[in-house]
């Protein structure tokens, strides 16, 4: 998102791609990160604070497997290797369901603590499951942070809320066809709009 942010602000101008990932999987670091490297790509990775070394214990009343996530050390290692950091809350709870209080500690503590893991500024974050509302990105950016991605499909551009930036979703199952047609839909959608 930090090389995004001038093309987003309409400070830069050309054909860019953001990487984004979320949860800080250890898979990533594993797989991912070779093929960024190998391809002088930068992505960012929004990690979920309180679950460093931990595992996706947000997943497990839904039925999906556990799957590790990156200690301390590891996401070091992701930024050394040039890559951002980025939030993604202290514990991945649905901010617009918990108290105002709650949801504030969720964004503030998360950008403290990551800073202090990382030893460098957390400026990016991510909502947990895409929900947000006016109030959450309020205080997302009362937090600090400089730009906020969400789940809703589509290219951002510099008309979005920098707290409210969508994104193409590229799952398991998504093939390059999928993935080339989501992005131009998405482009004529954009053109198409007044």
């Amino acid at each position: 998102m930090r090389e995004l942010m001038p093309y987003i602000k309409g400070e830069r101008h050309g054909k860019v791609v953001g990487v984004t990932f979320d949860d800080g999987y250890r898979n990533v670091l594993q797989n991912a990160l070779p093929v960024l490297r190998e391809n002088d790509f930068t992505a960012t990775n929004y990690f979920v604070a309180r679950q460093l070394d931990g595992g996706n214990v947000w997943d497990a009343e839904i039925g999906i497997a556990h799957s590790d996530l990156m200690s301390a050390d590891e996401l070091r290692d992701w930024a050394a290797a040039g890559m951002e950091v980025g939030s993604h809350t202290l514990d991945h709870p649905s901010l617009p369901k918990l108290s105002p209080e709650l949801a504030d500690y969720q964004i503030r503590q998360a950008k403290l603590e990551l800073e202090q893991v990382l030893g460098a500024e957390v400026t990016a974050f991510c909502y947990p499951y895409g929900d947000e509302t006016h109030e959450v990105r309020q205080m997302v950016h009362n937090a600090g942070y400089t730009n906020a991605t969400t789940t809703q499909g589509g290219l951002a551009n510099s008309n979005d809320d920098l707290y409210g930036l969508p994104r193409v979703t590229v799952a398991r199952s998504t093939n390059i066809l999928r993935f080339l047609q989501k992005c131009l839909t998405r482009l004529e959608e954009k053109r198409r709009k007044p």
